[in-house]
């Protein structure tokens, strides 16, 4: 008997496994088990769409608003629908008694593979075996293999496939479940199926071809109906083999022209044999995660965690000039209707920038692409420049619904893009990384200027000068701690805008000396003489309110509110709230929700001291409960840069674990996405000591005991390093086409590397650490 699912449940380390049914983690694993190329993502849903199944089948950048609130990313059409019974009764996993189910989400592989054994109701007994993954090679195209074979006795099956038109979106408040498109064509083309639908408002269009066909023996049968039925002998088995091709086009292009292209294009895949569409498939993601892979050597645990947060980053993020970006909950869920926040500038950019740069790039092209739309809702708030909107979706227009649910479950109105405005500088704070980073001068001259002179222009209309303390301040505003609403000279805010302004200004003085290129972004922007000495005048009149013991206070009148002693913990170690401070009374206390101060000093690292960090690291971590998943990855790394190693692990773990162990309650919305990216942060910023200080790469180890060896590779300016360290020993190599030497600073000494060849550098004096705890 053939077996489709054994070949993928070897490489141990990369596998994520389910072992039995249990219908009260279906949610939580559709979300883990999620299948993606960048271009479309699938929940990792069972073929037979059990009770309570959530089916959700995303395309990157298409939203739609029809019936909603807001804009929010659409649920298309599933074409995992594979639906069989057996003399009436239907094989599921609820329906029908279970004597073995495994599914394995192969990471390396990138494909999901499952194998139930059912017991009918006479005692009979049939092995169900199923893969599926969606094609890196060509991102259009989807696969899946379902085999059935009846163990004990011959049987009757009936069969029903289809593209599945019933989903909807889930409803949030008041809204209810909606679908967001509508069936313009439905049918078939020289035995293939095919599916038009347009989005209602965006009037986008999507095509789906399909055709599926089955194998008794070496036997090829091409059904032309999507329900029939099948007479199975005693231990013979049956191969389902489906592929199916989606792919979404703007409302101006040609229908018939689309279709004609599509069908073309589906037709060439359908002909190649399942083998090669998977190995084609399966030799992409060995080029891929021989970019972006981490080895951690010393616990089994944490290497599988940390490649399940990689493999989520990896199959959300795409190449497409910008049409989309990176969701706060990837492709694989609804949560926050998928839209883009500053999480994916400040926290999930640095790793593709540092492995996969092309795609910091496509997110920052995003920005761009809907720079037109910052102005626009710059000067309806009567601002200059350009105000980068809260919550994005397509357009760049505001998204971010009036009313959600706080910790509590009250529903409350929401400030957030009415005052949380420094996404605007945490724009521009990326796109300064991206060319220290990468030294791509031309994606400067054709959008990172323009990005960092217009929301330069924004802060300037933004500020507000006080006469009486003769300084710049804004007012107004919501810092990263969200549970303090309407306050004035937010320390974060502040700051950041005071770099980008400083940024801008300095980034114009440096193209200035390229008199042809000053010159056509100046004619471009309008680039007044005076407009860069403004920045800086400004920048330089901002104060930072730090009290006599060195810290740095959250916001005017943060240190006269109520403190509050923490005193318990959850199961995960987030402090818990005490029950008396009900939710709408937190903006009374001390109580931070997630790093703000210290995600200041995290940003801008090489700006402050050791001493100021500590201090601030001390005072803030006692007040806050962590109530974002955004919190845990940065405090892991920056209690590693205070040497509080104990709390640092503890971190990181919470961050590792948030939707491999469902920590917020909330993985069934989707992949925490800022979580995935800050934890890779944790390793690489905190634990490997991985650092870029005025333009030089500092490396300087400092790793949990049980971690024998951490091994991963950065992009550095056209640069290709390969880093295996240990706590007192770092290796590096790097290559590059034009780059013969690089020079580094590792132990905190000056080095210059040769490409191409292997270096070995060790700690001169092993440092003395009590690490029991770890």
């Amino acid at each position: 008997m053939k077996d489709i699912y054994l070949p993928f449940i070897h490489d141990e380390l990369w596998l994520v496994k389910e072992t039995g049914f249990f219908s009260d983690l279906q949610a939580i694993r559709e979300t883990q088990f999620s299948l993606g190329n960048g271009y479309m993502g699938i929940r990792g849903i069972y073929e037979e769409i059990p009770y309570d199944c959530k089916p959700g089948t995303y395309l990157a950048g298409v939203y739609d608003k029809m019936t909603s609130q807001v804009s929010e990313l659409v649920n298309m059409p599933n074409p995992v629908y594979f639906k069989f019974t057996i003399e009436g009764e239907k094989l599921s996993l609820i329906s029908m008694d279970m004597l073995e189910h495994k599914r394995i989400l192969n990471m390396k592989k990138a494909v999901l593979a499952r194998k139930t054994i059912y017991k009918d109701r006479k005692g009979r007994r049939y092995n169900y075996q199923s893969l599926r993954f969606l094609s890196l090679a060509d991102k259009n195209i989807g696969a899946m293999q379902i085999m059935l074979t009846p163990l004990d006795s011959g049987c009757t099956l009936d069969v029903n496939t289809t593209i599945d038109t019933s989903v909807s979106n889930a409803g949030l408040l008041s809204e209810g479940r909606k679908r967001h498109f509508r069936i313009k064509e439905l049918g078939e083309q020289n035995g293939f199926k095919y599916l038009i639908i347009n989005t209602f408002e965006k009037k986008r269009t999507i095509i789906y071809w399909s055709r599926f066909y089955y194998q008794l023996g070496l036997k090829k049968i091409y059904k032309q109906d999507d329900i029939f039925r099948l007479k199975l002998k005693k231990g013979q088995s049956v191969v389902f083999t489906k592929i199916f091709y989606i792919k979404h086009f703007s409302y101006k292009e040609n229908p018939a022209k689309e279709k004609k292209e599509t069908h073309y294009a589906y037709k060439k895949a359908f002909n190649r044999s399942f083998s090669g569409l998977l190995n084609d498939h399966i030799y992409a993601w060995g080029n891929l995660w021989s970019k972006a892979d981490m080895e951690i050597q010393g616990t089994e645990r944490i290497q599988k965690n940390i490649r399940f947060n990689i493999f989520h980053m990896l199959i959300c993020a795409n190449f497409d000039g910008g049409f989309s970006s990176v969701g706060a909950r990837t492709l694989s869920g609804e949560g926050y209707r998928g839209h883009v926040f500053w999480d994916a500038e400040i926290f999930l950019l640095p790793f593709y920038l540092y492995t996969i740069p092309e795609i910091a790039k496509n997110m920052l092209i995003y920005r761009y692409n809907r720079l037109n739309a910052s102005r626009e809702y710059a000067r309806s708030n009567g601002f200059k420049g350009a105000q980068f909107v809260w919550e994005s979706a397509d357009t760049g227009r505001e998204e971010t619904p009036s009313w959600a649910r706080n910790i509590d479950r009250s529903i409350i109105k929401i400030h957030t893009h009415e005052m949380e405005h420094h996404i605007t500088a945490d724009i521009a704070y990326a796109v300064y990384k991206y060319y220290l980073v990468t030294k791509d001068e031309k994606f400067m001259l054709d959008y990172g200027y323009e990005l960092l002179i217009e929301t330069a222009r924004f802060w300037v209309s933004r500020i507000e000068y006080g006469k009486k303390k003769k300084r710049y301040q804004i007012k107004k505003v919501i810092g990263p701690d969200e549970f303090h609403i309407n306050v004035n000279n937010n320390a974060f805010t502040n700051v950041m805008a005071k770099f980008n302004l400083l940024t801008a200004c300095r980034m114009i003085r440096s193209l200035k000396k390229k008199p042809e290129q000053f010159s056509r972004i100046k004619r471009k922007l309008n680039i007044k003489d005076n407009e860069p000495r403004q920045w800086k005048e400004i920048a330089s009149r901002f104060d930072l309110a730090v009290n006599k013991d060195k810290i740095i206070e959250q916001f005017d009148g943060y240190f006269k509110l109520k403190e509050v002693e923490l005193t318990k913990t959850d199961e995960n170690g987030i402090p818990l709230i005490p029950a008396k401070i009900k939710a709408k009374d937190l903006e009374k206390t001390q109580l931070v929700k997630q790093a703000d101060v210290l995600m200041l000093l995290y940003l801008l690292n090489d700006v402050y001291g050791k001493e100021l960090k500590k201090k601030n690291y001390d005072f803030y971590i006692s007040r806050t409960v962590h109530k974002s998943s955004l919190s845990a990855p940065i405090h892991a790394a920056f209690a590693v840069e205070v040497q509080d190693l104990h709390k640092a692990y503890n971190f990181f773990n919470l961050a590792l674990h948030t939707d491999i162990s469902n920590v917020y309650g909330n993985t069934p919305d989707g992949i925490h996405a800022a979580s995935l990216g800050g934890t890779w942060q944790a390793v690489v910023f905190g634990f490997a000591g991985v650092k870029l200080k005025k333009e030089i790469l500092h490396i300087e180890p400092c790793m949990p005991r049980l971690w024998r060896k951490l091994k991963f590779n950065l992009c550095l300016q056209s640069c290709f390093f390969n880093l295996d360290l240990t706590n007192d020993d770092v290796f590096v190599k790097f290559s590059s086409k034009n780059t013969r030497s690089f020079k580094v600073c590792i132990f905190g000494k000056a080095r210059s590397l040769s490409r191409r060849k292997k270096y070995h550098f060790k700690r001169s004096s092993a440092k003395g650490r009590s690490e029991e705890y770890y």
